[in-house]
């Protein structure tokens, strides 16, 4: 038979010494300054002070690494509360010996509910806009964050796909994950499915925001985000290998897709919300 698959298996980082800079982090570094960068070009277009910015850089992080750390422990390996409660917090583990291992094993949907709860703090008793105001503008930034974050997951040959023939355009090998699931077969490459998904949503997002006045309809764009993002999640998770310990899983569907159903509705709710929250592009600027 005829293999065109493609094998996959890269170093873990670039080596500068003693120090290695994984790519994950790396991913992780640069999602981050490219939001920064694009909600200042943002709070630049929408004549918001300056000022607010660094605040949100900041409880975006913590929201961004808290929740996603304790969604994964919540929804895939709730045991590591008893078996190392201390790695469930910080980058490291205790069990069996110390390590540090830098953040590992995060769940978005567990950042996404973080960053909604930092997000209201911050819009109420910082900047002291509507929420939808900054959530409209935030879910542009996460949309390419979140493409950044898959490609580190494919740097680390993680959150792979199901087994495909050989000979499929889509198949590649992740010699990496042999330990855990035994023989290299090829494998769908579901972590470029899911980064080429979020950046089409990314660039979607960026031109209603620029060429329409759908900003001023606040949540609408991201009630939109919401779909559109947790439904490339959900069809996506067709091709995945299950993540640990499925924690929850109902009629077929596993805990990613199950998760992504409510906030599929909560978008569409939000959409139709937005029709009663206009403002004028007067009433945008906040100095």
């Amino acid at each position: 038979m005829e293999t065109e698959y493609k094998i996959w298996d890269p170093s873990t980082g670039i080596h500068l010494g003693p120090i290695t800079l994984h790519y994950y982090s790396l991913m992780f570094i640069f999602a981050f300054g490219l939001g920064y960068i694009l909600m200042t070009r943002m709070f630049t277009i929408d004549h918001v002070n300056q000022k607010y910015l660094e605040p949100l850089f900041t409880w975006t992080l913590i929201g961004t690494i808290l929740g996603a750390r304790l969604g994964h422990v919540i929804f895939y390996q709730p045991e590591l509360f008893k078996q190392d409660f201390w790695s469930v917090f910080l980058p490291i583990q205790t069990k069996p010996e110390f390590k540090f291992t830098g953040f590992s094993g995060l769940a978005s949907h567990g950042a996404t509910i973080a960053l909604i709860l930092t997000t209201l703090y911050y819009s109420y008793k910082i900047i002291k806009k509507n929420p939808f105001w900054v959530y409209d503008r935030l879910g542009i930034v996460v949309a390419l964050g979140g493409a950044f974050v898959r490609m580190g997951n494919f740097f680390n040959s993680e959150i792979i796909g199901k087994p495909v023939a050989p000979n499929s355009p889509f198949a590649f090998l992740f010699p990496q994950m042999s330990d855990e699931y035994g023989i290299t077969v090829p494998r769908y490459p579901t972590q470029l499915f899911e980064a080429i998904g979020y950046v089409l949503l990314f660039i979607l997002l960026w031109v209603l925001y620029r060429k329409t006045d759908k900003k001023y309809q606040q949540g609408w764009l991201f009630g939109l985000f919401f779909i559109i993002l947790w439904a490339i999640r959900f069809f996506v998770e067709f091709l995945k290998e299950p993540q640990g310990d499925e924690f929850i899983q109902l009629g077929g569907l596993n805990t990613g897709q199950v998760l992504s159903i409510p906030f599929m509705i909560a978008g569409l709710i939000i959409m139709l919300y937005s029709k009663k929250n206009k403002i004028a592009p007067e009433a945008d600027k906040t100095f």
